[in-house]
């Protein structure tokens, strides 16, 4: 009977083209028909990698802050690099078995320094280019990109003008990217599902979709592409009154068969009724998800209880890099069966003493420290989290978690 057992496992596995893996192995890179979502630490900002079941390729923000130690975590693998320039070796690394290495989309939340780089004394200049490397313009300086979203692309001038050099840097980057590497830049469209497709075979997989949800106070009403704004207009508030950059982020929808991802950049909560709480408005037109990437790193103004109890996520994944995230509140609330029912687990990238010394709940966290990989079966059926060292490029695994079964 053993041996019968152990013939069928190993069916299984032959039919499945993938060997089981165990704590220590290299993660495989990604074949077709597989969702791969990563989450990349490099201690000093948020990113994330996208390889859809196609092979169509996607980023998701490349922070890179300069603020010093206590109010950071060490830089992850070390200094020796910058952060743009260890999350290109990142993507290069699991881009090696595709036929182009290019970036078909690159996708910004908001114009925050940790999603899209910080200057300081240091930095390169681009070879070519009038901007400085740091952050996404570092990583866009490394690997060739097909096409350019964010939240307020060509005027930058909502709600405000956008003066901060490192958004004006970032704008030099975007303008020489169009005029001179070919790029296709556009603004986020609120509602649709046609701006993030499939490149290379979409017709394999029709239940395949990103859902634009919201950015700058619009959002999704969950009919057709319609939107809706929630925010009043500009020429009816004072300056000090405005929308801040968090609640501008941009929120999207991944959908894999019956597996869902949400991604709302740092989308903050605000007084229940009001037009500040945007992130509740998000999480109603969201609905449910296997998994949520955490808004504003769990932040104490963020991942508020309505919108915790819209998307009822099995995996709550939350990118950090300050002893203030995720807070012990916050944490609380993700994991409290009173806020919703069944399990979760939480992962976080990249957690510092000081804040598991005043959380006092850390310890229910599967993972505190490594990249995140959220690596999807064929079909969207179930899902794995593989946790990868992130203390050297040996893209070894840490920690396996599930299989998870999608609802």
């Amino acid at each position: 009977m053993l041996k019968i057992c152990n013939l069928v496992t190993l069916l299984i596995v032959a039919l499945s083209g993938r060997a089981q893996l165990i704590v220590g192995d290299t993660l495989p890179l990604w074949s077709e028909g597989y969702l791969d979502i990563h989450h990349i630490n490099t201690g000093k900002g948020e990113s994330s990698f996208f390889m859809m079941p196609d092979g169509t390729t996607m980023l998701v923000d490349a922070g890179a802050t300069a603020r010093p130690k206590p109010r950071v975590t060490d830089p992850k693998p070390n200094g020796s690099r910058t952060p743009g320039d260890w999350i290109s070796r990142y993507i290069l690394h699991f881009m090696h078995d595709l036929t182009q290495k290019k970036l078909d989309y690159v996708l910004l939340t908001h114009f925050h320094d940790d999603h899209i780089g910080e200057l300081y004394p240091g930095l390169k200049s681009s070879k070519d280019g009038t901007y400085i490397l740091t952050g996404i313009t570092e990583v866009g300086e490394n690997i060739p990109f097909g096409k350019l979203v964010d939240r307020n692309y060509p005027d930058y001038n909502w709600p405000g003008p956008l003066n901060e050099k490192y958004i004006q840097n970032y704008i030099r980057f975007v303008k020489w990217s169009i005029e001179h590497k070919g790029v296709q830049a556009e603004q986020f469209r609120v509602g649709g599902n046609g701006q993030f497709q499939l490149l290379h075979h979409p017709n394999k997989y029709p239940n395949f979709e990103i859902r634009n949800l919201a950015a700058n106070g619009h959002v999704w009403t969950g009919v057709g592409n319609n939107e809706r704004n929630y925010f009043p207009a500009i020429k009816d508030l004072q300056p000090y009154e405005y929308p801040g950059e968090n609640m501008c982020s941009i929120a999207f929808r991944v959908s894999y068969g019956k597996f869902d991802y949400f991604n709302g950049g740092d989308l903050t909560t605000g007084a229940p009724g009001t037009w500040q709480d945007i992130e509740t408005q998000v999480g109603l037109v969201t609905g449910p998800v296997e998994v949520c990437e955490a808004n504003h790193h769990a932040y104490y103004d963020a991942m508020g209880i309505p919108f915790l109890q819209a998307l009822r996520p099995g995996v709550h994944i939350v990118q950090v890099w300050s002893p203030s995230q995720p807070s012990a509140n916050i944490l609380a609330r993700m994991l409290s069966s009173w806020t919703y029912p069944g399990p979760r687990d939480v992962f976080a990238t990249n957690t510092m003493e000081e804040t598991r010394v005043v959380s006092g709940r850390m310890e229910s966290l599967k993972s505190q420290q490594g990249h995140i990989v959220v690596r999807v079966n064929p079909g969207g059926e179930s899902y794995m989290i593989y946790i990868l060292d992130d203390s050297e490029e040996n893209f070894r695994i840490k920690s396996i978690h599930g299989p998870y079964q999608c609802n």
